[in-house]
């Protein structure tokens, strides 16, 4: 029998991708994504691929499979409910599968306590499907920033206040650190930013785009939007406000 070997980076890997496959399905293609979950077919999964690729498909017919399938029947609910219930039941379950398919590899590929520890604390720091199909991953980032910048505006006080009996040159310098304090401030904000399409972190190289309707960024190659074409928007929707249906 043919040995098999993965890494934790692998399998951790093989995760983001298929999270940004399934996250893609329910945010930046949720039009094509709605449209193939007819209710009418037979019981449909969605798959995410290592490939940051995801499909709407029927489960294998082997049993057992040889990896673990997601949930099934996710049509049939399609039209019994808001849309955003909807998608937000099908980012659940596929939260439940990506969960089981690390377990799964983690189990096969011999993995100690130590290496399950490191994978699942690399799983944790990024936000789940869930999170980020909802919106709980800016609102968090967001409440993060408050108490960051709250605390900020609390130590920048107690300077003030102490830089009373100094004189001039010392209130000079103050405000020069102020300033530089701001400027992290607004770094570190940014750098908390998470993507609505793909839920990775603000990247200072890259360019962003802000959704005027529900707020959330956006990388411009997630929403195929560029520097030049940006400028020409007035009010920027993205793909998901712009495909919202009346319920």
């Amino acid at each position: 029998m043919e040995a098999l070997s993965r890494s934790v980076e692998e399998i951790f890997e093989d995760f983001q991708g298929r999270r940004a496959g399934i996250i893609k399905a329910l945010t930046t293609d949720v039009e094509d994504f709605y449209s193939q979950c007819d209710p009418e077919k037979e019981n449909l999964c969605l798959y995410g691929f290592p490939n940051e690729q995801w499909e709407v498909n029927l489960p294998v017919e082997e049993v057992p499979p040889e990896l673990p399938e997601p949930v099934l029947g996710i049509n049939f609910a399609r039209d019994g409910m808001l849309e955003k219930d909807w998608l937000s039941l099908v980012a659940v379950h596929s939260d439940t599968w990506l969960l089981a398919l690390a377990f799964y590899f983690g189990a096969r590929f011999g993995f100690d306590k130590t290496d399950r520890k490191r994978l699942f604390g690399m799983i944790n720091e990024l936000p789940t499907i869930f999170e980020v199909v909802t919106g709980e991953a800016k609102k968090q980032v967001k409440e993060k920033s408050s108490v960051s910048n709250n605390s900020g505006n609390k130590s920048k006080s107690n300077s003030q206040a102490a830089s009373e009996t100094q004189g001039r040159q010392s209130k000079a310098l103050q405000t020069k650190d102020e300033d530089e304090e701001l400027e992290e401030q607004d770094n570190d904000e940014h750098g908390d930013t998470l993507c609505g399409a793909c839920g990775e972190n603000y990247g200072t190289d890259e360019f962003w785009i802000c959704c005027d309707i529900c707020e959330k960024w956006f990388h411009g190659k997630c929403v195929k939007i560029t520097p030049a074409r940006a400028e020409l928007i007035k009010q920027y929707k993205c793909p998901s406000c712009s495909n919202k249906r009346a319920r």
